[in-house]
């Protein structure tokens, strides 16, 4: 190792934290980011790593692969790792382990909303009946699983999925995809069961607007269900508000 990469502090040894590879790889990816690690430079050796921070290979081998699969470093068989020349064309991602504070949160559940609210116009615009059928049965799901007791966290999902595809773009569901499970609804329905005093009625006041959606993409009125659909998100996204805050003071 380098004596600049020896004086560099993310190669200091790791002290016992609650999971040492997101450490390392927390550790690198600021590294990499604010310039410290220059493009194009040879990280250290897996020997290397393993001494300078006190951790197993298994640690260190996972740590290159997830900053690897982040667009961060690239490998070369029998040469190494290195940082990527052109760390600003990693790819797109939402790392679910970064999202502890309740502002990180929102600001993927206002990103969605950006995109389902034009989802829902397109899919009012573009809907086939079968479409259509396809909402009204994943509305129905979720009238079942409320009835039955149940979060409908699932079938709240495939709500959204049926209006994504609505839409006939397969941008659109593949965005869903990527986005649709992170916070909404499955985070805020979580959180609903220990904080609401009914859990029924909070999930009944957000099938209420999932009703409105509905209509107006079955009705084929584009402004409506764009409006709807940003209401409902909105709403949302206060609701998840609200439960954090009072989760705050436990």
């Amino acid at each position: 190792m380098s004596s600049a990469q020896a004086q560099s502090p993310a190669f200091r040894p790791l002290t016992p934290p609650r999971n040492l590879t997101r450490t390392l790889i927390e550790r690198l990816s600021a590294e990499i980011l604010d310039g410290s690690l220059a493009p194009g430079a040879k990280l250290p050796t897996e020997p290397e790593m393993m001494a300078a921070l006190g951790v197993s290979r298994t640690v260190v081998r996972e740590a290159v692969a997830a900053l690897r699969a982040e667009g961060l470093v690239v490998t070369r068989q029998g040469v190494g790792a290195f940082v990527a020349s052109d760390i600003q064309r990693r790819p797109f991602r939402i790392d679910p382990d970064g999202l502890r504070a309740i502002s990180d949160v929102l600001n993927v559940m206002e990103l969605r909303c950006g995109v389902e609210v034009e989802a829902a116009g397109l899919a009012a615009e573009r809907a086939t009946p079968e479409d259509v059928r396809r909402i009204a049965a994943a509305l129905k799901a979720i009238d079942r699983a409320i009835e039955h007791d149940e979060g409908a966290v699932d079938e709240d999902f495939a709500f959204h999925r049926a209006i994504a595809d609505a839409t006939g773009n397969p941008q659109f569901v593949r965005f869903h995809e990527f986005l649709g499970r992170f916070i909404i609804p499955r985070q805020s329905v979580r959180a609903a069961r220990g904080r609401m005093a009914s859990r029924r009625a909070y999930l009944e006041m957000i099938q209420g607007e999932h009703h409105a959606i509905f209509e107006a993409i079955r009705d084929h009125q584009p402004p409506a269900a764009r409006r709807a659909m940003r209401r409902h998100l909105e709403n949302s996204r206060k609701r998840y508000g609200k439960l954090a805050a009072e989760g705050a003071g436990d």
